[in-house]
This record gives C-alpha cells, sequence and structure tokens, in this order.
C-alpha cells in the first residue's frame, strides 16, 4: 500500500506546527512498510485529483485569503471530486474555515468551497483559546485551539465531536468541529495528529479504504503518554 497525500499552501497554511502532522503520518506509514509519496500544491498551480489525503492547515488571515481565491479558482473542482471518490480531506483551523461555505471578515467575505455545511464569522470578541477535548464516536482528541472565527454548522451538519473542555467551533454550541464523509474540519492544533495517534490511523486506514484495525499494531506507549497528557491538560481524565 502507498499512501499518497497532498499538502495544500504548506508554505502560507503552517502556523500550528502544521508540519507535525504531515510528519506523524509518515513515520506511522514508515514503520507498518506502507509507502508514502507528499505532493505540495501552493498557489497558482492546478490542483489533480490522484491522491488519497489533502490536508491543509492554519494560517493568518492576509494568507487565507490569497488561499481561499486560490483554492476556488484552480483547486476547488479537483478537491471536490476526490471528497466524492472517498479520498480524505482534513482542514484544520484556517483550512477548516476554508473548507466550508464563507468566513465573514467584517464587511468582506473570503470565499470557501463548501466541502462542509459551515458559516465562520471573525468576532470581535475575545479569542478562544486554550486546552481542549472533544469526544467522538470512534474515540478522544485533545489538543489546543486558538481562534477569533466562531464557526455554526448548518441543520443537518454534523460536528466532528462533543465538547469535553474548552470552547469548540464557537464557545457556546458545545460542537468542535465539522465532519461530511470523508471530509473532516477541526480547530484542534498543536498539533492534532501527534497528540492522538490513534486518529492518525483511523486517518490513515479511512483513505486507504481499509478498516483501522487491519494496520499493523505499533509500540504506542510514548503515543498514549502523549494523549493522556494533552487531555489531563484539558481537565479530562484518560
Amino acid at each position: 500500500m502507498i499512501l499518497r497525500v497532498c499538502a495544500l499552501y504548506p508554505d502560507l497554511m503552517n502556523i500550528y506546527a502544521d508540519r507535525g502532522n504531515l510528519l506523524m503520518l509518515e513515520r506511522r506509514c514508515a514503520w507498518r512498510g506502507i509507502g508514502w509519496q507528499l505532493h505540495e500544491s501552493t498557489l497558482g498551480e492546478p490542483l489533480h485529483d490522484e491522491h488519497d489525503l489533502y490536508y491543509i492547515g492554519g494560517g493568518q488571515d492576509a494568507d487565507q485569503r490569497r488561499c481561499a481565491f486560490d483554492l476556488l479558482d484552480r483547486k476547488a473542482d479537483a478537491l471536490r471530486a476526490a471528497a466524492a471518490r472517498g479520498a480524505v480531506v482534513l482542514g484544520v483551523c484556517g483550512g477548516y474555515q476554508l473548507l466550508g461555505h464563507s468566513y465573514q471578515l467584517g464587511e468582506e467575505t473570503i470565499p470557501g468551497i463548501g466541502l462542509l455545511d459551515v458559516h465562520t464569522v471573525r468576532s470581535d470578541e475575545p479569542r478562544l483559546i486554550g486546552n481542549v477535548a472533544l469526544r467522538l464516536a470512534e474515540g478522544t482528541i485533545a489538543g489546543f485551539e486558538n481562534h477569533a472565527g466562531r464557526t455554526q454548522l448548518t441543520d443537518g451538519q454534523a460536528p466532528l465531536g462533543r465538547v469535553l473542555r474548552g470552547h469548540g467551533n464557537d464557545g457556546r454550541s458545545g460542537f468542535e468541529g465539522a465532519r461530511r464523509g470523508s471530509v473532516i474540519g477541526t480547530y484542534v492544533h498543536g498539533p492534532l495528529l501527534p497528540k492522538n495517534a490513534w486518529f492518525c490511523d483511523w486517518l490513515t486506514a479511512r483513505a486507504l479504504h481499509v478498516e483501522a484495525q487491519s494496520l499493523a499494531p505499533l509500540e504506542d506507549s510514548l503515543e498514549l503518554a502523549a494523549h493522556d497528557a494533552a487531555l489531563r491538560a484539558a481537565g479530562v481524565s484518560g
């Protein structure tokens, strides 16, 4: 097996240790003997529907604006086609916002590509910052959040999980992130996958169209300790 990964705008959308997520995917594939191919696609480059997992991280508002219009003009069709055939699309923080319909900055609307049925508005209220933990049907995720955007799920859009501790999408709803099929958005970073090895494996299996339990087991004592420490930092027992 080979996991073919495409990192979108890694030079611009990479302010929350986002490369750590790619490194985690790569290392766990290598330890299992799974092949790894990484392609990077940035501004001005077309995107091809030929990867198993597409990843976009977080960025400053100015960079997010530049990426948003490039995403619409040069990459949206391929990304929608990839999602339709079951490729994993993972957006973290700003990347999550771009997977929705729009990000409202005052009078300006930054368009998204609508893979997730969410809308985000940048708030003048204090940023939502701190350790966060959430529960999914498959397990728990822990990490850090730092965002001014308030993201609202429209009717019928499932969250990624329910907040155990922290703010989540908007500090009020009790929801964090969003998921639709193989498309996932979340505000959890710090980075996300090294603190949540089980979720890294779940994404890998989903991208390869195999069951997570079919992946070769690894000696994960350090990874489990990191996960438990992140949960405790958020005030949740492991």
